[in-house]
């Protein structure tokens, strides 16, 4: 339930075209909706300014199903992240409508067609290789269905600096930069010592065996030199969207 939906149903009854006893049908699941195996948080909207998001990981396809049926049903649309094959298809199948990235295992249905821009500027995507993709897209996905402007370069790691370095008019024009690294984690300091914009960085579970899943790139990013990087989780391309998501649609 967001916040025009809930005022579109107050407006309705106020001018006497919906009955309190329709109106009280249309809000039956307002606030919380209780499915058994889960609680649905429709006021996530009002309390957050975004609607609560479906982490698919360690569900069931039929639990997945049933969720996001849920969400479709309250307010038309849904973002599920870490979906699997199985659930990507099956939600695929039941909403034809749905955007479906196999790389990023999100599944999207906007509720009014392309979501509208309401963040301030461009949030910039930045892979350090084409293996961080998976978490960029992720990221880029989320961004983009919680109304930011987004934008990416990929591939344009340390291990060839003159990459970074030749982009440089498009990280400066970026209101916020997302940085996406395995390895030794370097491009989030090497970007954030280039931009005045907040640079959000995520380290990603790429690399031998030197790099423990992530736990190497994980701690170069947190002590970054550059002043001011902030660090998600490993390969918490969501986490680091939703953050620069808040950024570029504060005050």
């Amino acid at each position: 339930m967001t916040p025009d939906k809930l005022l579109a149903v107050l407006e309705r009854v106020a001018a006497g075209r919906l009955s309190l006893d329709e109106a009280l049908a249309e809000l039956s699941r307002f606030p919380v909706e209780e499915l058994g195996y889960a609680s649905l948080d429709h006021a996530r909207p009002l309390t957050q300014g975004h609607p609560e998001v479906v982490l698919c990981q360690g569900k069931t396809v039929d639990q997945v199903e049933g969720i996001c049926r849920a969400f479709v049903e309250a307010s038309g649309g849904f973002l599920a992240t870490r979906a699997d094959e199985a659930a990507r298809k099956r939600l695929a199948a039941v909403f034809p409508h749905a955007e479906v990235h196999a790389l990023g295992r999100t599944v999207f249905l906007s509720t009014d067609g392309e979501p509208a821009v309401t963040g301030r500027g461009t949030v910039l995507v930045v892979t350090a290789g084409t293996s961080d993709l998976p978490v960029a897209e992720e990221a880029a996905v989320t961004l983009r269905a919680f109304g930011n402007r987004v934008a990416q370069l990929n591939d344009v790691g340390v291990a060839g600096i003159h990459r970074i370095l030749r982009r440089h008019a498009e990280l400066k024009e970026a209101s916020v930069v997302i940085v996406c690294a395995g390895m030794d984690g370097a491009l989030a300091s090497v970007v954030g010592g280039m931009v005045a914009a907040p640079v959000i960085a995520v380290p990603t579970s790429v690399g031998y065996g030197a790099s423990f899943g992530g736990i190497s790139a994980l701690l170069a990013m947190l002590n970054s030199c550059a002043s001011g990087v902030t660090v998600v989780n490993i390969d918490n391309g969501f986490g680091a969207a939703m953050a620069a998501s808040r950024i570029n649609h504060g005050s």
